[in-house]
């Protein structure tokens, strides 16, 4: 190895230092103490508010003898957020879901117990309709 390629090689043994810290200049007397709210022992527990009354069916009619679970009565509720709500329920159900085009949730399979106890988590106020 020729001694131009020695002096042209970049030291890898800690050198010097990088510089001047940023933050060096900081000292915590001139901060502003920080606010820690009092944690209440025990808060009241909140009633969660209803968000509407919707009606759970089961139906077979016109889908090959299959049965589905649908969920309708929605109000005040986007489209992005039924997308949301379908996805956790047919992912709790361990099955198929979708939103139809009359913005109503299908459930694959008769589900109804369990989707009615899913939806009082969520603060509506599920019930059975039809058969």
């Amino acid at each position: 190895m020729s001694k131009r390629e020695k002096s042209e090689r970049v030291a890898t043994n800690g050198g010097t230092a990088l510089g001047q810290n940023p933050f060096g200049a900081l000292s915590a007397a001139e901060l502003p103490e920080a606010k820690i709210p009092a944690l209440q022992a025990n808060p009241a527990p909140t009633k969660p508010k209803s968000r509407g009354r919707l009606e759970i069916r089961r139906l077979k009619a016109g889908r090959g003898g299959k049965t589905v679970t649908l969920v309708s009565g929605f109000s005040g509720i986007g489209a992005a957020e039924k997308d949301a709500l379908c996805k956790t329920l047919h992912q709790a159900c361990s099955c198929g879901g979708t939103v139809n085009e009359n913005g109503e949730i299908e459930i694959q399979g008769d589900q109804r117990e369990r989707i009615a106890a899913l939806l009082r988590e969520k603060g509506f106020q599920p019930v059975f309709a039809g058969g």
